[in-house]
């Protein structure tokens, strides 16, 4: 599972982007799951300022390279932090 902190400041409808880019209904902050090509099965939740993100893989890849182009957008829309940014956070751990 991962942590991804939520820029401050930062107030987006975090339902309406997980629907804009993957289809999925629900509330964030229950928890929203749901499967996606080349991704696999992703089980988000937000809690305080922090987005927390399980991710299990599926058994065979499926989808191009765009996929990983769509979650970084995704990413940055819902935390408000660059590639950059959440990598540098992750170093400090």
């Amino acid at each position: 599972m991962r942590e991804y902190s939520i820029k401050r400041g930062h107030d987006v409808d975090l339902n309406s982007l997980v629907s804009k880019y993957f289809g999925a209904e629900g509330d964030i902050f229950e928890g929203i799951s749901f499967s996606a090509d080349g991704i696999g099965e992703v089980n988000l939740k937000r809690e305080k300022n922090k987005l927390l993100i399980d991710i299990v893989p599926p058994k065979k890849i499926t989808g191009d390279g765009t996929i990983i182009r769509k979650w970084n957008e995704f990413l940055f829309e819902a935390t408000g932090k660059d590639t950059k940014e959440r990598k540098k956070e992750f170093g400090k751990l």
